[in-house]
């Protein structure tokens, strides 16, 4: 059996967990507290990030090269498009939630209320939260803009960008972080994706120190 060393909150890692269930792959999870620099993490991966897979023979960190290479080895069902361009847009839209959403929003949310308080680093810092509260907005916007020119994020069909963009939502909304009144496009679209088997787990994720999410069906979706 494959086995994913991961952060439950963590986007990167929810992509790789999206990816391997959307495809039925079977893992499993081992939660690994990346921060405590355990040598044996180290060894599998020097950069000390999350997530890493261990799966046929392989141990695999950064959470694109992984589903890309699942993608590849196990293509049914299909993550990314066809077409050269179709494939294109998918990693320019992850590369934009991994980076730029991530640096922008999710590292001034969640890092600060969620990560901060697991690592014994102290308080949020309110200035940081403030950005990221503002920086939200522009991220849904832009999301509402693509999903009015589109079925999906990238295209006709679900893909891992909108795997990415969930992950990061998803993360964000442990903590009540995302507004989902300011887009009914952007609403609709996170209701379709939360709805599929592979996000189960996700739902059920639980964060030690913190009081269940409210989750998504507490909502009026």
């Amino acid at each position: 059996m494959a086995r994913l060393y991961h952060v439950p909150l963590s986007p990167f890692c929810r992509k790789v967990r999206l990816v391997l269930a959307e495809k039925k792959i079977e893992v499993e999870l081992i939660e690994e507290r990346y921060w405590e620099a355990d040598p044996d993490f180290l060894r599998r991966n020097p950069a000390g990030k999350v997530p890493i897979l261990k799966i046929n023979g392989r141990t695999m960190p950064d959470s694109m090269a992984i589903c890309e290479y699942l993608e590849e080895k196990y293509p049914s069902p299909a993550l990314m498009p066809q077409s050269i361009e179709g494939r294109y847009e998918v990693r320019r839209l992850v590369a934009w939630f991994d980076d730029k959403f991530h640096q922008e929003v999710t590292s001034k949310l969640l890092y600060e209320r969620v990560n901060k308080k697991l690592m014994n680093q102290g308080y949020p810092d309110s200035r940081n939260v403030k950005e990221g509260a503002r920086a939200i907005k522009y991220h849904l916007d832009y999301m509402a803009w693509l999903l009015d020119h589109r079925r999906w994020l990238a295209g006709d069909a679900m893909s891992i960008a909108d795997f990415a963009a969930a992950s990061h939502l998803s993360a964000l909304d442990y903590n009540s972080d995302v507004d989902w009144t300011r887009s009914d496009t952007v609403k609709d679209w996170y209701a379709k994706i939360k709805s599929r088997p592979a996000f189960r787990s996700i739902l059920a994720d639980q964060v030690p120190g913190f009081p269940p999410a409210k989750h998504y069906n507490d909502l009026d979706f």
